[in-house]
């Protein structure tokens, strides 16, 4: 009995699967929830995250091994479901980025008047972007995604992202500076 203790001591310990997508899932679900929320009408969230989590089980085999490298790569599969359910409802707004979860409960007294006019004003210059500047600009003000994290969402170069995004940057500084 003791020399079979022994084999499975030395055995290598083995990830199942079903713990890769748990760990997966516990991990980036609620983050995944809000991607979603900015870029699909809330009917359709919960709908394209549970789609998106189904195409992370079927391609667990894919699934990178890094914690980072898996969230980015979750992201572009919940971009690339986001896509499809817009393309097959056949919405025209597909990435438009909702700001309305914004909480709205505080009063604005007149010595905020500045900021909610300047507020005003990147709401507009924001709704003015194209929507793939909104997406760019979104991976990394709102998701926190690294240059590398966001050019995997996008399947594109973490250079060409840097790139995007700084073009990016400066459209949304030129409508702005419209603004006033």
């Amino acid at each position: 009995m003791r020399a079979l203790t022994n084999l499975e001591e030395a055995r290598p310990l083995v990830i199942t699967d079903e713990a890769r997508f748990r760990s997966t899932y516990a991990s980036s679900a609620d983050d995944v929830i809000r991607f979603l929320q900015r870029r699909v009408a809330p009917a359709l969230v919960e709908d394209i995250a549970a789609d998106s989590f189904l195409a992370v089980w079927r391609r667990i085999d894919d699934l990178p091994h890094d914690p980072s490298e898996a969230r980015a790569w979750v992201f572009g599969i919940a971009r690339r479901c986001a896509l499809n359910a817009l393309r097959s409802a056949g919405r025209q707004e597909a990435l438009a980025v909702r700001i309305a979860d914004e909480p709205r409960t505080h009063l604005v007294d007149l010595a905020d008047a500045e900021r909610v006019e300047t507020r005003l004003d990147l709401v507009t210059a924001w709704r003015r972007l194209e929507v793939d500047d909104q997406e760019t600009l979104a991976l990394t003000a709102f998701d926190e995604l690294t240059s590398g994290e966001a050019a995997e969402v996008l399947g594109i170069t973490p250079a060409a992202y840097r790139v995007r995004l700084m073009r990016a940057r400066r459209r949304l500084r030129d409508l702005l500076d419209q603004e006033d």
